[in-house]
């Protein structure tokens, strides 16, 4: 049986969800997918409700508060409007995006890297990093400002460049695919950098002119590799960038001088920095105000028609 795919929006009632909101819209816009906007609410707030007003929380009460933020955000009768489906949840919020994401079986999950503060604040900031290290499906992360473009076909006028942070694992093929594949259906130059980390253990840096050399070196066989696989109208206007730091820090600077306004980051593991590197991911989050598209790791074995599938916003299925 075919599913049809599936974006999902966590909200919050902000500012920053609504700029998430729109750009969810225009994405489920251009692929005719199903847009599911999402709140959850703080189990205290909805039993402090309950005490107070002698009536018992149901989902459809925040489904109504949902159904007015929708149509502030898009105005009343819109087309964005009519394809929003709504989920209210209650509970812990990245378990609960996670979950919703599971069982509906989204291909895309949107959210705003910043959120509001107050009694009814969200989940950005540590459940942000919670999602990028745990989910299984791509998370595409908006900076707190409205983009300025409401169709897909209008993004690339205002996104410059495409960053790609890869660190030249066996994932970062896939990464750069996907990013090819952006930076071709969006006509957007590409920028792969490669960030050498400073060396902290002493055995590996008794001679660090030669490692620096040697590891500079590796990059640049591991750049011209990715470089081969770009699309063919792509790779002349790719740069193939090394520099040397603090991985979230120099990303982020990279972002900035380029002026680059997407970025397309892999969220494999790594014996050095754990299970998932989302922390870095969230920290360059901080640091920069560009789209951040977060690639999970392919699936493989019995759950690979599902990684097939949930590719549906990766730019594998992107018309050139």
């Amino acid at each position: 049986m075919n599913i049809r795919p599936s974006i999902l929006c966590p909200i919050d009632y902000s500012d920053a969800s609504a700029a998430a909101l729109r750009c969810a819209a225009a994405i489920a816009e251009h692929f005719f997918t199903r847009l599911i906007v999402l709140s959850v609410e703080d189990p205290l707030l909805t039993t402090a409700m309950n005490l107070e007003t002698g009536v018992v929380w149901t989902p459809e009460v925040s489904e109504k508060d949902i159904t007015s933020f929708v149509s502030k955000v898009f105005g009343d009768g819109s087309a964005a409007q009519a394809m929003c489906e709504y989920e209210a949840a209650v509970g812990k919020p990245a378990v609960e995006i996670l979950r919703v994401a599971r069982e509906r079986s989204c291909d895309l999950i949107v959210m705003s890297s910043h959120g509001q503060t107050g009694a009814r604040k969200l989940f950005f900031g540590s459940t942000t990093e919670r999602v990028l290290r745990e989910t299984t499906v791509p998370v595409l992360i908006t900076p707190p400002t409205n983009p300025e473009w409401v169709h897909i076909e209008e993004a690339g006028q205002f996104l410059g460049r495409i960053v790609v942070p890869v660190d030249l694992s066996p994932a970062s093929a896939y990464q750069t695919r996907i990013a090819g594949g952006l930076a071709e259906a969006l006509s957007l130059p590409v920028v792969l950098l490669h960030i050498i980390e400073p060396v902290r253990n002493r055995v590996f840096a008794r001679n660090p002119t030669a490692l620096e050399s040697n590891r500079r070196v590796a990059a640049e066989k591991g750049l011209d590799a990715l470089l081969a696989i770009m699309p063919p109208k792509v790779r002349p206007t790719t740069e193939a960038l090394i520099i040397s730091g603090e991985p979230a820090e120099e990303a982020a600077r990279v972002i900035r001088e380029r002026h680059a306004g997407f970025v397309v980051m892999g969220l494999h593991g790594s014996p050095l920095l754990g299970p998932r590197m989302g922390s870095v991911t969230y920290r360059m989050l901080c640091l920069s105000p560009a789209l951040v598209l977060a690639i999970p790791p392919r699936l493989t074995g019995t759950t690979h028609r599902r990684a097939d599938s949930s590719a549906a916003a990766c730019p594998d299925h992107l018309p050139a």
